[in-house]
């Protein structure tokens, strides 16, 4: 009995507490797109482009995976910003700086299906707490709104 109760003691700080939060920071929202993971991929790559934001940089975690002989389901974080966007954002906050650029994460469900996971640029902004960047973070959120409807 001692040693049962000894080896729950060992084993229950590796249980986790509790499940996943999937959106931990205020303003994410998630889009369940319903189309294939590839193909929204390149709607939303040329949505980016079309309302006039850069892509900055893409991190793809399957890419990186398959490099190691591992297979993941479709992952990628798009990068995008402006440079409009961007001296405006540092004339209100060189703080807000390390912001930049603004993610669009997209990952493959289990039937093949992209899943779009974004913060709200307003939400991403808010805390810094400066009128001009606040005005400037609407816009974005109204870019943002563009992007994901055009990809749709």
């Amino acid at each position: 009995m001692r040693l049962i109760l000894a080896s729950l003691f060992v084993l229950l700080p590796a249980l986790p507490l509790h499940a996943e939060v999937p959106a931990p920071y205020s303003g994410t929202k998630t889009i369940e797109t319903k189309q294939p993971f590839d193909a929204y991929l390149d709607k939303l790559t040329q949505a980016i482009k079309a309302n006039k934001m850069g892509l900055v940089a893409e991190a793809c975690a399957t890419c990186g995976a398959k490099a190691i002989g591992v297979s993941i389901p479709g992952n990628r974080v798009l990068m995008i910003f402006n440079p409009h966007f961007a001296v405006r954002m540092l004339a209100a906050s060189t703080a807000s700086g390390i912001e930049a650029p603004l993610r669009l994460y997209i990952t493959e469900t289990a039937d093949g299906t992209a899943r779009l996971s974004y913060r709200l640029p307003s939400h991403v902004f808010a805390p810094y707490e400066v009128a001009a960047l606040d005005v400037m973070a609407r816009e974005l959120d109204l870019v943002f709104e563009r992007i994901i409807a055009a990809a749709h």
